[in-house]
């Protein structure tokens, strides 16, 4: 199992340390470094500001939005960012959701799936460097009735084929993911939960592919908190929690809530979404239960959080990527040693 550091979105505060960790990670040796976007910094901006000053760690897009881009712009982005960081690009997508998609974006957030699928084949087939031709529901390349012809990509990436990743949630997702790409970008992964949760619709759509998870890379992003205090370290990431399973989308279309239900919170993710969106977010917060946060992060001294990475190696993860709490620079990268550190005591390295 390998670790990787996800700096979250670039412009929440801690800019000038983002780059400092992401070179601290590259030294000792994370494999992978990603970073997110949203409706604020975008992903390709900062991946390449950090691959020219790392040396050796790959970066990658969780995610870059389908509805902010073409696919054929998102080809030529993954072409050029792999051709600068010589062949360190791993390109990650996702619908994003829908306030996002349509307030932002002003893209019907309809048939997500589909629309993933249909943009994933544009995407393999540019970078491939084909001549681009396509007939689907959304898109058809080249327009059939203007001056248009079927171009090629110019650029040529270093590897013949870029890794690509979807962040999925649903089961419906996971298993579309298993079938059409290289790897999963998940949240709010548990180890406990994971056979039913993710493994099986992920190895149902490898199956469909006729592949198995034997080099599919499974990549969970947790929160990571080092100390003795479990308990206090569990109520740093309650707003966090409360955010994504009461307020990352509406009452009726909330991924993260849905998968809480998934893992036995039904009562309670029902009640922090309710506090959340009425605006009570310290009691979403506090709604939230120690469990579920525990079971989704990396929490404790360092000997418990080896055991943590152990169940997650047990229960397929291939990639472990972290986002260290702490308020200052000191704080982070510590507890990226700390989980270098664990993955070694685990066996794991």
């Amino acid at each position: 199992m390998r670790l990787g550091i996800n700096l979250g979105y670039w412009g929440a505060g801690m800019d000038a340390d983002n780059l400092a960790v992401a070179r601290e990670a590259d030294r000792l040796g994370y494999a992978v470094c990603w970073a997110a976007e949203a409706y604020g910094s975008d992903a390709p901006s900062v991946l390449s500001w950090v691959a020219a000053q790392t040396e050796r760690i790959d970066v990658g897009s969780a995610i870059l939005q389908i509805p902010a881009r073409t696919p054929a712009m998102t080809a030529m982005t993954a072409a050029t960012l792999d051709s600068l960081s010589g062949g360190r690009f791993r390109l990650g997508l996702g619908v994003s959701g829908p306030q996002v998609s349509e307030g932002w974006y002003g893209v019907r957030f309809d048939k997500p799936l589909a629309r993933t699928r249909e943009y994933v084949e544009i995407v393999r087939k540019a970078m491939s460097r084909e001549r681009l031709t396509h007939q689907g529901a959304n898109w058809t390349l080249p327009l059939p009735d203007g001056p248009g012809k079927a171009l090629k990509l110019t650029v040529h990436p270093v590897r013949e084929r870029i890794p690509l990743y979807i962040a999925a949630i649903g089961p419906k997702n996971l298993e579309q993911t298993g079938e059409i790409a290289d790897g999963a970008l998940v949240l709010f992964f548990a180890p406990e939960h994971a056979g039913e949760t993710t493994l099986a619709p992920l190895r149902a759509g490898r199956e469909k592919a006729g592949l198995t998870l034997d080099g599919f890379d499974l990549v969970p992003t947790l929160p990571l908190a080092v100390g003795e205090d479990v308990d206090a370290l569990a109520d740093l990431f309650r707003p966090y929690t409360a955010l994504y399973v009461g307020g990352m989308g509406s009452a009726k279309q909330n991924f993260y809530n849905k998968l809480a239900r998934r893992m036995g919170y039904e009562k309670e993710a029902a009640e922090i979404q309710e506090k959340y969106l009425a605006g009570e977010r310290d009691a979403a917060a506090a709604a939230v239960p120690r469990q579920l946060i525990d079971s989704t992060s990396l929490l404790g001294p360092m000997e418990r959080i080896a055991d943590r990475m152990q169940a997650y190696a047990a229960a397929g993860v291939t990639t472990l990527s972290v986002t260290p709490a702490g308020f200052t620079l000191e704080e982070r990268i510590a507890g990226l040693r700390t989980a270098v550190d664990a993955l070694e005591r685990a066996g794991l390295a």
